[in-house]
């Protein structure tokens, strides 16, 4: 029989519980990161071809959760890695009602620029980047202040691009996607007006730029994109989903993909394709992250690494 005294303790057992949860949510997780190492086998990359590459990803720069003394710790932390090559993964603007400050785009893009890689540091950009342009939504199109802060800094971003790169005398190529989810279009009159999600992404022109049979690397903000990418792609990353931001015992409640948790995080396999999704190191819609720590990345690919 379930007694008044049961009753109560089980309550106060809960109170907490969600007391607990919530403090580490908010206050433990959110503020660390970790160093997650992957280690595929490609059937598209060659295995005498090493290469190192460094994934950061959804930094979203705001006051007090991701403020510039944090974003340098992340810089430094990965330049520890001595990465072949720095691939930022897009959302570097933060939209969430908990932000006390935002920090200006050119502050955290010089931040970036003290990444330090032989091959450079190369960027896409995400929704968020976007969505925090209103001329450019306006306008229907960029480039947005994001983009300018970044190559005012000195990192080149790819916007359904694709450029040529050398290691050890080997060739390979880096491209990179639009946003799929960049603009908000309203359509229709008031009150019946409903927004449009339109993507800048333009998966066939860019893959139309790789001429030679050269190893590709992929690079795109979300990672919906991955049912459409050919295994003439060794392999593609992404950012975007923050792993869910929360898990328990592997489980996602939510992830903002039409997938579900398909490509929540991690090392995804799909016939002879490949798919690596960061959980990245920001958060969004919320400040919490419970079992998905914020991570950096690295992918060290070939014979070597592997």
């Amino acid at each position: 029989m379930l007694t008044r005294r049961a009753l109560l303790k089980a309550a106060a057992g809960f109170g907490l519980a969600t007391f607990g949860f919530t403090g580490y949510a908010l206050g433990v997780e959110p503020w660390t990161h970790r160093i997650v190492r992957y280690r595929p086998r490609l059937p598209a990359w060659p295995q005498d071809l090493n290469l190192k590459i460094a994934l950061v990803a959804d930094v979203h720069a705001c006051e007090p959760w991701m403020d510039l003394e944090r974003i340098d710790q992340i810089v430094a932390d990965t330049n520890k890695l001595r990465p072949d090559l720095v691939l930022l993964l897009g959302d570097y603007m933060a939209h969430h009602r908990f932000v006390s400050r935002s920090i200006p785009a050119p502050e955290w893009a010089n931040a970036l620029a003290r990444l330090k890689a032989p091959l450079g540091v190369h960027a896409i950009l995400g929704n968020h980047d976007w969505w925090d342009d209103q001329d450019a939504m306006i306008r229907g199109k960029g480039p947005v202040r994001a983009r300018r802060a970044l190559e005012a800094a000195g990192i080149p971003v790819y916007e359904n691009d694709a450029k040529r790169l050398r290691k050890d005398g080997r060739s390979f190529w880096l491209a990179g996607l639009g946003d799929q989810l960049a603009l908000r279009v309203r359509e229709g009159a008031w009150p019946r007006h409903r927004t449009r999600i339109r993507g800048v992404d333009d998966l066939s022109g860019t893959m139309a730029q790789i001429h030679d049979d050269a190893p590709l690397l992929l690079m795109a903000h979300e990672p919906d994109i991955f049912p459409r990418v050919s295994k003439r792609v060794a392999l593609t990353v992404a950012g975007h989903t923050h792993g869910g931001q929360v898990a328990v015992a592997g489980f996602t409640p939510i992830v903002p993909s039409r997938f579900g948790s398909r490509y929540a995080r991690g090392h995804i396999v799909e016939g002879d394709r490949h798919l690596i999704v960061s959980a990245g190191l920001g958060c969004s819609g919320a400040p919490i992250r419970f079992g998905v720590p914020p991570e950096i990345a690295l992918v060290e690919l070939g014979g070597a690494n592997a």
